[in-house]
């Protein structure tokens, strides 16, 4: 996760203008290791005590949050968190027409059924959550016959559709982002190594389209296991083709990655090096392989300083999934406030124009992923650097 980031945080004043400026038309709304931490199983280990449910808030509109507050490990601190986002979200926001019903699916589909039903039973006009992917079709089955649409936080692409949409880092999103970018400054053809795992074929199928999209080609793509050697030695022996090289894992995989190539013979330097979120990470910032590497990922400022209004308001730091909570109630909040009875219709969730929330645009495609407005950043030793901005619109 993202370590402290030291800003003062934004006045109470202007933190409500921004809640409220999530409407920026009609009917319009205005990185990190673990950005696409995909949950898509509890951790291992015993559980928490369940969490009794919670209702927060007096507004009309009822809004279900399902979260695995009493899972074990990483995933029930990430729930804890998102869910003090999430009431942070409403106190930001003056007013809010909201009242959320939040529910611990203790990390199983068997608790997201449950907190599911108890919402619905208590007149929940859409939900928020589950977190993890194995949860998200429990809950999904139970809305969909209510006709209610369900904004999850799962990064599995497969469990979204027919009224799921997930408000979650897609890693289509940054592969789409950095191929485009790499295309306007001149790289035309490209190289890749990712794992061989459900990440790496999402990134794979991602990467192909994109760069076919945009008349590229592919000179190399490998995969890798345990034993990154062999891969690497075919990699290193097509770079002189290739004007770019995607290298797309998280921080510590990444170095490992670079490290086999260099071993194989290559000068990484010589090179364009790729990534995605997951490089927002200090080992790769320490990595001198990677300098000069760029990445895409949502633009720092947004998290830096909804990180220091959570600091003043819960004494800690929140872990970099909170924003999705945050946005997520903000978004119902607004839709709420000014969509009157199309308030949550698919119609409304998926206008393309999107929405603007803590980590930049996002929309919702009709089925059910999105698409995020990323910024591109450098690898420097001193963190991330912007090199281009993130888009302040979505084009057609």
């Amino acid at each position: 996760m993202a370590g402290p980031h030291h800003r003062k945080s934004t006045p109470t004043g202007a933190t409500r203008r921004t809640a409220l400026g999530l409407i920026i038309g009609a009917p319009l709304l205005s990185a990190c290791s673990g950005i696409q931490q995909s949950f898509s199983t509890p951790d291992a280990g015993p559980s928490g005590p369940p969490q009794q449910p919670q209702a927060v808030g007096t507004g009309q509109v009822k809004v279900g949050l399902i979260l695995p507050l009493s899972a074990s490990g990483n995933a029930g601190v990430a729930a804890q968190s998102m869910r003090n986002a999430a009431e942070m979200a409403l106190a930001e926001f003056q007013n809010p027409n909201i009242q959320l019903l939040i529910k611990d699916d203790g990390g199983s589909p068997q608790g997201a059924s449950q907190g599911t039903q108890q919402a619905l039973a208590e007149g929940a006009e859409i939900i928020l959550g589950p977190l993890f992917a194995g949860s998200v079709p429990a809950t999904a089955q139970l809305a969909r016959a209510r006709g209610t649409s369900v904004i999850a936080f799962s990064t599995d692409s497969s469990v979204a559709g027919h009224g799921v949409y997930l408000l979650s880092f897609l890693p289509e999103s940054d592969i789409n982002r950095i191929v485009d970018y790499s295309i306007g400054i001149g790289k035309r053809s490209f190289a890749a190594m990712v794992p061989d795992n459900a990440y790496g074929n999402v990134v794979e199928a991602a990467f192909k389209q994109a760069v076919g999209r945009k008349n590229g080609r592919v000179v190399a793509f490998e995969k890798y296991g345990a034993d990154r050697a062999a891969p690497a030695r075919t990699v290193a022996q097509a770079l002189g083709q290739a004007d770019a090289l995607l290298l797309a894992d998280d921080g510590d995989s990444v170095v490992a990655t670079a490290d086999a190539l260099t071993a194989a013979g290559s000068n990484l330097h010589n090179i364009q090096l790729l990534g995605t979120g997951l490089w927002d990470n200090p080992r790769v910032f320490a990595s001198p392989a990677l300098q000069g590497g760029l990445y895409a990922a949502p633009d720092p400022s947004g998290f830096r300083s909804f990180a220091g209004r959570y600091r003043t308001k819960f004494g800690g730091e929140p872990v970099r999934t909170a924003t999705l909570a945050y946005d997520a109630v903000a978004l119902v909040a607004a839709l709420a406030r000014t969509q009157g009875g199309q308030r949550f219709a698919p119609e409304t969730l998926t206008n393309p124009s999107g929405f603007a929330g803590i980590d930049g645009l996002f929309r919702f495609r009709s089925d059910g992923t999105n698409e995020r407005g990323l910024a591109v950043m450098k690898v420097t030793s001193g963190g991330g650097t912007a090199v281009a901005g993130s888009p302040k619109s979505f084009g057609a």
